[in-house]
């Protein structure tokens, strides 16, 4: 969106597997989340209470009441995305946790993993972001297929946070402190994959096969809460469901069907 299709094409030309970043991505992942309706219906499964489908989020979400949350963590391996039944060219999918950005819309704190299958090449994009300022790459740290990384969000105010995201098998840690002119409501912890936008419209969904979240956490100030009983979100494309999400008292694992 801030990017012409020139500079696009560009890019695409010196680095094929490159993902969306900076205000472009940001808008992609961001704007598009707050632009499209979700459709509720009753969840049969005994450990949520209901489910949502979205056109690009799947995963668990926590709703309270503003300056609830405080942080928002949790670990997870990295898939070895692959081009689903049919699929041909470039497909992608984000992991990430954060802070508000679902019934707050004024801003959100988050930070993730982009995860890219292009042909036979793979490629992993690490970011942090304070909508609605840029979102940025993480420098210093590197992902593979199989890592363990741990993502955390922390509010040390409404308008100043960090972001921590961890290669525990690499062992490389990269911190960065954030502040806003824009104030969190701390009101949303979300758990998500995601399909983001490209050029306005949604880029082809990776098979990401299955992220697990493990030790998921939101912190309040009394404590911290897991994300059962969560309000649970599956993707849903022309008439398809394509995720299924569950959550236990620990976790929320995101499938691919």
């Amino acid at each position: 969106m801030f990017a012409t299709t020139l500079f696009i094409q560009a890019l695409a030309a010196t680095a094929a597997f490159a993902l969306p970043s900076g205000r472009e991505r940001l808008n992609k992942r961001v704007a598009s989340r707050q632009g499209l309706p979700r459709h509720s219906e009753q969840n049969l499964a005994s450990n949520a209470s209901h489910v949502d489908y979205s056109t690009n989020w799947a995963g668990a979400v926590l709703n309270a009441d503003a300056g609830t949350y405080k942080s928002v963590t949790a670990t997870f391996t990295v898939p070895t995305p692959k081009e689903p039944s049919g699929g041909s060219g470039s497909h992608s999918a984000s992991a990430w946790v954060g802070i508000d950005g679902d019934t707050c819309g004024t801003a959100i704190l988050q930070t993730g993993l982009d995860f890219t299958i292009d042909g036979s090449s793979v490629s992993y994009d690490s970011w942090y972001e304070w909508y609605p300022d840029y979102a940025y790459d993480f420098s210093g740290i590197t992902f593979s297929a199989g890592d363990s990384v741990t993502l955390t969000v922390t509010a040390t105010s409404t308008k100043a946070g960090k972001a921590v995201i961890t290669n525990n098998t690499k062992g490389k840690t990269v911190t960065k402190s954030i502040t806003s002119t824009t104030a969190l409501c701390e009101q949303d912890a979300e758990w998500i994959v995601e399909d983001f936008e490209e050029n306005s419209s949604l880029v082809p969904f990776a098979n990401f096969g299955k992220v697990v979240f493990s030790g998921a956490s939101a912190g309040t100030s009394s404590g911290s809460v897991g994300p059962s009983g969560a309000t649970i979100l599956d993707i849903k494309q022309s008439g398809t469901v394509l995720t299924s999400v569950s959550t236990t008292s620990s976790s929320v694992t995101v499938s691919y069907v």
